[in-house]
């Protein structure tokens, strides 16, 4: 009885925490959110880039943040590809982006991968869970 009682007590513990149940649709609206706080600026409304033409470097040469929304190279990359993007920046591939390591929590980061899959078409993302998932 001791034991149960116990039991009891931990799961209504559990329940008054006060933590919400993270669901799919929760973490793509965090995402949204830690988007539009750091990535807009850059990749433009939904992703769709503010470049004419992301292929061509710019007059400092240096390649314009490509749009993330499926129209672009991004879906062909893996999670961890992405997220070392995320984290080191775009320099390495002679683009300007920073590096988000020190800036973003692990969740904010992985909250921000799932927005961004939510702004493909339905076919990109098919491609990306066949290659990826």
């Amino acid at each position: 009885m001791k034991i149960f009682i116990i039991a009891i007590i931990a799961l209504l513990a559990g329940c008054s925490s006060g933590e919400k149940e993270k669901t799919p649709e929760s973490n793509v609206a965090l995402g949204e959110n830690v988007f539009n706080q750091n990535c807009v600026s850059c990749h433009g409304s939904k992703g769709r880039g503010l470049a004419k033409d992301w292929k061509v470097k710019d007059e400092n040469g240096n390649y314009p943040a490509p749009p993330l929304n499926g129209t672009a190279h991004t879906w062909h990359h893996s999670p961890s590809d992405l997220l070392y993007t995320i984290n080191k920046g775009g320099g390495e591939m002679g683009g300007q982006m920073p590096g988000f390591e020190g800036r973003l929590s692990e969740e904010e980061k992985l909250a921000l991968l799932d927005y961004i899959y939510s702004l493909w078409p339905s076919e990109i993302q098919t491609k990306y869970d066949k290659r990826f998932k």
